[in-house]
C-alpha cells in the first residue's frame, strides 16, 4: 500500500470519472482511490464506494450525501461520507492526497480544482472551465503550490505529448513551436444546412459520431463551443498568442492534435477515440502503463480528413476567440452564459440556434471586469447566469422546432 500513489476523483460518476476508475483498477499496484465525488448520483457513488473502497466519498449535494451515509452505514461504515461544496473544496486538498483527476464538468469544478494546485498535488485537468474562467489567476496558483498540471482533455494531451520532452504545462511558451493545430471532428451536424439546425433536438445533439460523453459536453461538441473553450485553455497551458491555436475539423477523431514547428515539421499525437488514451498518460506521466485501449490500426482507418471550420454554422466558436482577445471576465461571462442556455436547450426550452445568440446578447450586456481575483470571476459569472436566464425567459414565446 506505501507504494501506491492516492487518488482523489472529482466527478467520478460522469463519463471522464468512470474512465478513470477503469485505469486505476487496470493498475491497482500502483494507485489507490483516496476520495470519491458527485453531485448527487446516489446509486452510481454507492456502487464506486463498495467497490473501490475509498476513504472519503463526497457528494455536493447535502440530502444526497445523507441518503448516501445510510445506505453505507451497514456495508462500508469505514467509508465517511461528507456533503456540500465546501466539503468538495477540502477533499482536493488533503495532506494524504497525490494526485486529483479534476472532472467535475462546468463551473462547479473551478473551485476544487483550484484548491488542488495550491496545494501542490499532480492535477490531472479535465475541467477546462478552470482555465477558461480564471486563466491567470489560476496558472499563478500553479506555480505558487508547485503542482503538476497536465491535461487530460484527449487535444490538449496530444499537444503536450506532441511537445518537447523537458516542457510541463504552464511553464512558459515552449522552444521552437511555431502552431498548435486542435482538431475538432465537428460532432454531429458538421455537414448539416445551417437552416436545418433550428429544429434539431437534444437527443441529436448528444449522439456524438466518435465519443461517449455526457450531455452537456456533446451540446457544447455540436455547437463547437467546445473547440473554443479548448482554444482558451490552450492559451494558458501552452503560452501561444491565439492568433497560433488553429482549430482543424478532423471528422475521424483519429489525430487527436498537432505541433508544427519552426523547422516545417508537424507531430500529431493518433490514437482511438478513448479518454482512456489520456487520461492513463496523465495519470503515469512520464512512464506508460496499460489504458485497456486497443492499438490504432491505421489500414483499418484508411483515410484521415481535414478541414476548416464553418464559423458562420458554429459561431460559439468565434464568440470564444472574441472573449479570449478581450480577456478580464468575459471568458467567465461567456462559460456561465453557456451552461445556461445549453440547460436550456437540453431542458427544450430554447432552439439549438438560441444558444449562440443567448451568448452573445449576454456578452453584450453583462458589466466585465479585470480578472484579478476569484471574488470578481465569480461575482461577474453570477451576473452572467441571471442575464443569460433572463434573455432566455423573454424568448419563452419563441416555437423552439421548426
Amino acid at each position: 500500500m506505501s507504494g501506491q500513489l492516492a487518488i482523489t476523483v472529482l466527478g467520478a460518476t460522469g463519463s471522464i470519472g468512470l474512465s478513470t476508475l477503469d485505469v486505476v483498477s487496470r493498475n491497482s499496484d500502483r494507485y489507490r482511490v483516496f476520495a470519491l465525488t458527485a453531485n448527487r448520483d446516489v446509486d452510481r457513488l454507492f456502487e464506486q464506494c463498495l467497490t473501490y473502497r475509498p476513504r472519503f466519498a463526497v457528494l455536493a449535494d447535502v440530502d444526497a450525501a445523507h441518503d448516501l451515509r445510510h445506505r453505507l452505514h451497514d456495508k462500508a461504515p469505514d467509508i465517511e461520507v461528507l456533503g456540500g461544496p465546501e466539503a468538495l473544496i477540502s477533499i482536493a486538498g488533503m495532506d494524504e492526497v497525490d494526485c486529483v483527476m479534476a472532472g467535475i464538468v462546468g463551473a462547479a469544478g473551478l473551485m476544487p480544482t483550484l484548491e488542488a494546485v495550491r496545494t501542490g498535488k499532480r492535477v490531472l485537468l479535465a475541467n477546462k472551465e478552470a482555465l477558461v474562467m480564471s486563466g491567470a489567476l489560476f496558472m499563478q496558483q500553479v506555480q505558487v503550490g508547485g503542482a503538476v498540471l497536465l491535461p487530460v482533455d484527449s487535444e490538449h494531451n496530444a499537444i503536450f505529448q506532441c511537445m518537447p520532452h523537458t516542457y510541463v504545462p504552464g511553464s512558459g511558451q515552449p522552444d521552437g513551436v511555431e502552431k498548435i493545430l486542435l482538431t475538432a471532428s465537428g460532432g454531429p451536424f458538421r455537414t448539416m444546412m445551417p437552416d436545418q439546425l433550428c429544429g434539431v433536438t437534444p437527443a441529436q445533439a448528444c449522439a456524438h459520431p466518435n465519443w461517449d460523453m455526457g450531455r452537456k459536453i456533446s451540446v457544447d461538441s455540436a455547437t463547437m463551443m467546445n473547440k473554443g473553450l479548448e482554444v482558451i485553455e490552450a492559451y494558458w497551458l501552452f503560452s501561444l498568442p491565439e492568433s497560433r491555436l488553429q482549430v482543424m475539423i478532423h471528422p475521424q477523431s483519429i489525430v487527436h492534435s498537432m505541433v508544427q514547428y519552426r523547422d516545417g515539421s508537424v507531430l500529431a499525437q493518433m490514437g482511438n477515440p478513448d479518454m482512456r488514451t489520456p487520461i492513463a498518460h496523465s495519470l503515469a506521466w512520464p512512464e506508460r502503463i496499460d489504458a485497456g485501449v486497443d492499438a490504432l490500426d491505421m489500414l483499418k482507418v484508411g483515410r484521415l480528413d481535414f478541414d476548416a471550420p464553418d464559423t458562420q454554422r458554429f459561431p460559439c466558436l468565434r464568440l470564444a476567440r472574441e472573449v479570449l482577445c478581450a480577456g478580464g471576465t468575459a471568458p467567465a461571462v461567456l462559460n456561465a452564459a453557456n451552461e445556461i442556455a445549453v440547460q436550456a436547450f437540453l431542458d427544450e426550452h430554447i432552439a439549438f440556434t438560441t444558444i449562440p445568440e443567448v451568448i452573445e446578447s449576454t456578452l453584450e450586456k453583462v458589466s466585465l471586469h479585470a480578472a484579478d481575483s476569484i471574488e470578481v470571476i465569480l461575482e461577474d459569472d453570477t451576473q452572467a447566469r441571471a442575464c443569460a436566464s433572463g434573455i432566455i425567459a423573454s424568448l419563452q414565446g419563441r416555437r423552439m422546432y421548426s
